[in-house]
């Protein structure tokens, strides 16, 4: 099967997946895909549910080891490991939200704040000056944030108390508390309502005008044609096309794809339900 190639953009690459290769066993989740998001850019990754998305996203996050291929950040390879990605600067949600639910929503958020905190053991258990001054500053960054998020009067709330559309922002906020350079969004918009899909993409494009730049998964079409500069298609773990909206949305292999037709030229043995907990 060929793939288009990508289309070139002006913005200096941030995150460059390249030639990413997931196998389990004999079974291959994501086949040779390439993707960059560049400065400012919000990309969109879109495919039938087992295309593979929430697998190349754990590949690009640390989660799973590529068996093949390399993810780059600001044209540094990232270790495979998940704090070590985040301490490099890249941040993600989860498509089932992952709280700590007995937490306030301010404390979820100071979770958060970890990798950027300076402050060792010895300095935590004498509670010095050092400690005091970083804690402070991390309680001031994370009320920011939950301002921000319009969160800011829920803060001493229990996360598990917030409607779900709430949660779902706390989970946003939980990660731009690491300072990402990218952040990741696995379905961000899952289960919400209209008016609470409508803020979301407000706050993703406030995200984005803050200097982050953002890769994106999600199922509804709309939220996604009206957010990102440009979209790329997972089917049977493949790329097979990336493009702004008219290109996606006009491609015949994208619309068989969503038709349920197998797709044409697709590498025998590969497959996207081994391995995965939740790609959709």
């Amino acid at each position: 099967m060929t793939t288009d190639t990508a289309p070139t953009t002006t913005a200096k690459p941030v995150l460059q997946a390249s030639g990413v290769v997931m196998r389990f066993g004999g079974l291959t989740a994501v086949n040779n895909v390439d993707l960059t998001v560049g400065e400012g850019e919000i990309v969109g990754l879109i495919g039938p549910n087992g295309a593979g998305k929430t697998t190349f996203f754990n590949c690009l996050t640390g989660l799973y080891v590529p068996t093949e291929g390399t993810v780059t950040y600001k044209g540094t390879v990232l270790p495979p490991k998940p704090h070590l990605v985040t301490q490099a600067g890249i941040a993600r949600t989860f498509q089932n939200i992952r709280l700590f639910a007995n937490m306030t929503v301010l404390e979820n958020v100071l979770v958060g704040r970890h990798t950027r905190t300076n402050e060792g053991l010895f300095s935590a258990i004498l509670r010095g000056p050092g400690y005091k001054r970083a804690e402070a500053e991390s309680r001031e960054k994370a009320m920011e944030l939950l301002e921000f998020c319009g969160l800011a009067n829920k803060a001493q709330h229990l996360a598990r108390n917030l409607p779900y559309g709430e949660q779902r922002k706390l989970e946003i906020a939980r990660a731009l508390a690491s300072e990402p350079g990218v952040l990741l969004l696995d379905e961000p918009t899952a289960g919400m309502n209209p008016q609470e899909t409508r803020a979301a993409e407000e706050l993703v494009f406030a995200i984005r005008d803050k200097g982050i730049a953002i890769l994106v998964i999600e199922h509804d079409m709309k939220f996604i044609f009206n957010l990102c500069d440009r979209t790329a298609v997972l089917v049977q773990g493949q790329k097979i096309v990336e493009g702004d909206k008219e290109t996606v949305q006009n491609d015949e292999r994208v619309i068989t794809a969503y038709l349920g037709a197998p797709l044409e030229g697709a590498a025998e043995g590969t497959s996207t339900t081994a391995g995965t907990e939740d790609d959709q």
